[in-house]
């Protein structure tokens, strides 16, 4: 029987925002630190975690960079340390796995499939970049691809899972990703209980309305039963009400900084914030919140002593 414990991660910094969307994006490793390890105070069960340029926050896969923060995290708190593999649609895979195969954490994201991944809308709201490479980066994502085919992953569940003993954040963009990622169970490749992200409106992956979040639960459900859970993430103003919604329906939530800026209708000034708000959502429908070592056993992670760093 499945716990009824909500999972809550905490997005911190990603390859999405830059800097000079907002002042309180952390992306100096000192600032990733601070961040993390406050949400994590405040009831994130697992962070999420890219990396960032010290020097002008332009996203980075150099395990150097990520080895800043990563070991200052683990010392001050229990959370779930969850590597993205993502990294930035501008990036390589072997750059993007760099820093996972280095660190081994217990859990890593990992997108199931190739798509158009627009960030270039982001343009349209004038604003003083802080540096050259952030308005290059949004134009970018209107003629690049994020890749991840089948090759790709296939790879990444060998090198990082078979070979560090890390699981999966599964992150679904569509239909089709479900689908994708029963092919890979069906193979052996992967196994229960697995974690799904349901992912909600980013340009390119399905819209941000209630019933496509009907309609994604009824397929995971009838391609995976009861040997999965799934959480949702959800871009921008739509953050909180879908996660809200995911979490009446018995599944967990994503929040942070690299999927909305925002904490209500003001600028979220840490990630902690958007913690806070959706633990007290949480709390006021009568839900629990689980700590990391609940999460750990909830997912069959490896445990934080077993990690390389």
């Amino acid at each position: 029987m499945r716990s009824k414990k909500v999972i809550i991660t905490c997005a911190v910094t990603g390859s999405v925002h830059t800097p000079s969307m907002s002042p309180y994006l952390p992306y100096r490793p000192e600032d990733i630190a601070a961040q993390s390890i406050e949400a994590a105070e405040a009831g994130a069960s697992i962070l999420h975690l890219h990396a960032r340029d010290p020097e002008n926050g332009r996203p980075t896969a150099d395990p150097a960079v990520f080895m800043r923060f990563l070991p200052v995290i683990k010392q001050a708190c229990d959370a779930v340390i969850n590597i993205s593999t993502g990294g930035s649609s501008l990036m390589t895979l072997d750059d993007r796995l760099e820093a996972a195969l280095s660190a081994e954490p217990e859990m890593c994201s990992l997108n199931m499939g190739s798509m158009n991944f627009g960030l270039y809308p982001a343009l349209d709201r004038p604003r003083e970049w802080q540096h050259d490479w952030e308005p290059q980066l949004l134009e970018a994502t209107r003629s690049t691809l994020f890749k991840n085919t089948f090759a790709d992953i296939e790879g990444i569940l060998k090198r990082l899972g078979e070979g560090c003993g890390t699981r999966f954040e599964f992150e679904c963009y569509d239909v089709g990703h479900l689908y994708t990622l029963a092919h890979f169970r069906d193979r052996g490749l992967v196994s229960g209980p697995l974690f799904i992200q349901f992912v909600f409106g980013v340009l390119g992956g399905i819209g941000a309305d209630p019933e496509n979040l009907v309609h994604m639960k009824r397929i995971a459900d009838k391609l995976f039963g009861d040997d999965y859970r799934f959480s949702v993430l959800a871009a921008g103003r739509h953050q909180m009400p879908m996660i809200t919604m995911a979490a009446t329906m018995g599944g967990s939530v994503r929040v942070g900084l690299e999927d909305s800026l925002y904490d209500g209708r003001e600028l979220a000034q840490s990630n902690a914030a958007q913690v806070r708000r959706i633990r007290a959502i949480l709390e006021g429908l009568s839900l629990e919140v689980a700590t990391p070592e609940e999460a750990r056993a909830m997912l069959a992670l490896k445990g934080g002593d077993r990690v390389a760093f």
